[in-house]
């Protein structure tokens, strides 16, 4: 393996990334979303509606289950003498948290699907099989331009959505509250097991699809994992807490690990030009 090889392939797969408008628009999207509108409208926009922490609060009867069965470990986090700051730690603390997931999952398998299925749609992947780099520069490299991206974006986007969080509501906190003990498992260890995971499946999908759609809609089927778990804290069946994230990320890592054994039995030259493992 040469590093060279595998730094200059990944470098070329970021330059194609940006000129495909089906996988940059969503890269830009999705984050800002997530990063900054929702937290702004809770903390900025609410509270200047006619519109109390008790309706929101009240508007949904899974809100008011959430809460009525939060575990104490994380229900010290919240004084419930403080409506308006209640309302944003259970919404934006603990409710919402599971939905950052997103953020990863989306950039690495939109960057994976266009370095191995996308570049073969192109036709422009035979001159890099050619050249001496090997299967294992190749795969490292295509895989790298990936991860690297998606790890990066997501502690970035975490370190914006935490200026934000201890910003925009401070004269309701008037104290840095954000981030919670449980978003520290949930961004540096259960994200990049998420991304290894989705990178090794669109690997293993993209011997098999001959085009970037097909093999970014299939991989990204992995986002159901958020909605799973997003609707289990929703409905109270599961709670967040450090050592359920733990526990979730290492059960993430074993999947990764499996799914990674397999990519690299995948990955090989013939499959990349022919779609064929």
């Amino acid at each position: 393996m040469k590093w060279k090889n595998v730094l200059t392939i990944a470098k070329k797969d970021w330059i194609e990334v940006r000129q495909n408008k089906y996988a940059w628009v969503p890269m830009i999207i999705i984050p800002i979303i997530f990063v900054v509108i929702m937290p702004l409208v809770f903390t900025l926009l609410i509270p200047n509606l006619n519109v109390t922490p008790q309706d929101v609060m009240n508007s949904d009867a899974d809100i008011q289950f959430f809460v009525e069965r939060m575990p104490e470990t994380l229900a010290r986090y919240i004084d419930f003498n403080k409506p308006m700051e209640s309302m944003i730690v259970i919404m934006l603390g603990f409710m919402l948290a599971p939905m950052f997931l997103i953020l990863p999952l989306m950039y690495a398998t939109t960057i994976a699907a266009e370095s191995f299925a996308g570049e073969r749609e192109r036709k422009t992947i035979e001159s890099l099989l050619y050249t001496p780099a090997s299967d294992a520069d190749l795969l490292l490299g295509k895989g790298a331009a990936a991860a690297v991206p998606s790890i990066l974006v997501t502690w970035i986007g975490f370190a914006v959505y935490t200026l934000i969080l201890n910003l925009a509501p401070y004269r309701f906190f008037q104290r840095i509250w954000f981030p919670l003990p449980t978003w520290w498992p949930l961004i540096f260890w259960i994200t990049p097991a998420l991304v290894v995971m989705s990178i090794a499946l669109t690997v293993i999908i993209s011997a098999r699809v001959h085009n970037f759609l097909g093999a970014y809609q299939t991989s990204s089927s992995v986002v159901l994992l958020v909605v799973l778990l997003f609707a289990s804290q929703m409905s109270g069946v599961l709670y967040l807490s450090v050592g359920v994230e733990m526990i979730m990320g290492a059960v993430f890592w074993l999947i990764a690990l499996v799914l990674g054994y397999f990519a690299v039995k995948t990955f090989n030259r013939g499959a990349l030009l022919t779609g064929k493992s």
